[in-house]
């Protein structure tokens, strides 16, 4: 399939190794970071203000799940879908469409005037994030060569995805108490109106000559199922496993993604290729993604109630100590395109793996005196530098090796991988915490089987990603 598009510039590279990248280069990674940052500041800015929102709207508290739903529901369930239209039709083009949505329905979410308007504009910032997110990765990854510019770049946006969520944290609360909980949505609304003018002019547009059929029932089928397993664990993080809606729609959303499998295996033109399923840098890449993220996210909810809860500490408090991890990431997110510089991508996966489990590990010595919010900060902050060295690493390895006609597919998986795993994390780990009778014995109960897991899946990683002829990139799963 042929790819017609704008050439991208290679930034030329010092004698020290280290990409130079052109004031172009810089203001093209600028409208893709920034586009990326805002997505991820809303996963968590609004999560300060819902005691807060509900009252002013009229939602009661058990519907306030749905705040944190109707954005979760459609940026990740459209997530493939997106991407792969992107791949046919024109990535800049759905970029700048997601944007746009986006910025709308966040106008619209802050200026709500009562509990359907204000769930309206999250569901339409989920739809614009969709489309935003895979489109935006994957301009990146087709603007700048595999290599240490790539890396650099994904770096960069991986340094601003994670800090995004920790912005997000104590941005919420700060706005909240100074103008309101619609300043949260406001603020939102101001980086797409700043993104937006910028992006027309400065990213290249790809185009698929033959354009190919979109594989309608491959997109149905991956599409309601992700949407069913997203929904299912979403609400199983606010009222449990038990429900009847959960467990229907997670069996739904197996049955689903099973019979998209199936569709798949059987379709000339499908909307995921499973060869590229099968390689392993992308199989055994998006394990790593999804564990780095599903582990970490359950590490600063129980961390969050454990700082609250059992030492006492204030909401400000609590979003000082995140604050500390989030400038050490910003700080591993300079170093970690130099680290897989050095030792490759995938090796620098399985050691960022083995780094966090371990430092969830320290945390065991978490107990009910004062001084153990050091132990926590100290701790957090290092497995956050980690993590976000999994975050980088974990974006290459399945990006690496794939061709730019693809390049939408990938970061697509990419980024369900994310979401998916920033859903599954709480449910299945959270509740182990928040249901114990003794909330410090339930925190230690997370995090040693947080460790254990993260620990296990570095070995897995590691493992599967070996390579003998160091062309890991074409290799299937099941080659020898």
């Amino acid at each position: 399939m042929a790819i017609e598009t704008t050439t991208p510039t290679t930034p030329s590279t010092p004698p020290h190794g280290t990409p130079r990248l052109s004031t172009r280069d810089k203001l093209v990674l600028f409208v893709l970071c920034a586009a990326q940052f805002m997505v991820a500041l809303d996963f968590s800015v609004l999560n300060v203000a819902l005691p807060v929102l509900g009252p002013d709207l009229g939602m009661s508290t058990s519907a306030l799940q749905w705040a944190v739903t109707a954005f979760a529901l459609p940026s990740g369930g459209f997530l493939l879908l997106f991407g792969r239209i992107g791949d046919l039709y024109g990535r800049r083009r759905l970029f700048l469409t997601g944007l746009a949505l986006f910025g709308v329905a966040s106008l619209l979410a802050t200026f709500a005037w009562d509990p359907a308007s204000f769930l309206a504009g999250r569901a339409l910032q989920g739809l614009g994030a969709a489309a935003i997110v895979p489109t935006g990765m994957s301009l990146l990854t087709t603007t700048f060569p595999e290599g240490p510019a790539r890396d650099r770049a994904l770096g960069i946006s991986g340094t601003l995805l994670s800090l995004g969520f920790t912005v997000g944290m104590v941005a919420g609360g700060v706005l909240t108490d100074a103008l309101g909980w619609r300043s949260t949505m406001g603020l939102l609304s101001v980086f797409a109106l700043i993104v937006l003018p910028l992006a027309p002019a400065l990213l290249p547009e790809s185009r698929t000559p033959d354009r190919p059929r979109l594989d309608i029932p491959g997109a149905i089928t991956v599409t309601a199922g992700l949407l069913a397993l997203i929904y299912a664990l979403s609400t199983a993080a606010d009222r449990g496993f038990g429900g009847a809606d959960v467990i229907v729609t997670l069996v739904a959303g197996v049955l689903l993604l099973t019979a998209f499998v199936a569709v798949e295996s059987r379709t000339a033109q499908p909307l995921v290729s499973l060869p590229m399923l099968r390689r392993r840098t992308v199989a055994w890449g998006n394990i790593g993604g999804l564990v780095t993220f599903s582990m970490m996210s359950t590490v600063v909810f129980v961390l969050t109630l454990y700082l609250q809860e059992v030492l006492g500490l204030s909401a400000f408090e609590t979003g000082l100590v995140f604050g500390v991890q989030g400038v050490l990431s910003a700080v591993a997110g300079t170093y970690a395109p130099k680290v897989i510089g050095r030792l490759g991508a995938r090796r620098t996966l399985a050691l960022s793996l083995a780094g966090q489990g371990a430092l969830v590990t320290a945390l065991l010595g978490l107990n009910a005196h004062t001084w153990s919010v050091w132990l926590a900060t100290t701790a957090v902050s290092l497995a956050s530098m980690c993590h976000l060295g999994a975050i980088i690493s974990y974006g290459v390895t399945v990006t690496s090796g794939v061709p730019d006609a693809e390049q939408g597919l990938a970061t697509g998986l990419v980024t369900s991988t994310q979401q998916i795993g920033i859903t599954v994390g709480i449910p299945l780990l959270g509740v182990l915490a928040t249901t114990s009778d003794d909330l410090l014995s339930g925190v230690h109960t997370v995090l040693a089987i947080d460790s254990v897991i993260v620990l296990a899946a570095a070995a897995l990683v590691a493992l599967g990603l070996r390579v003998r002829s160091g062309a890991v990139e074409a290799e299937p799963l099941g080659a020898r």
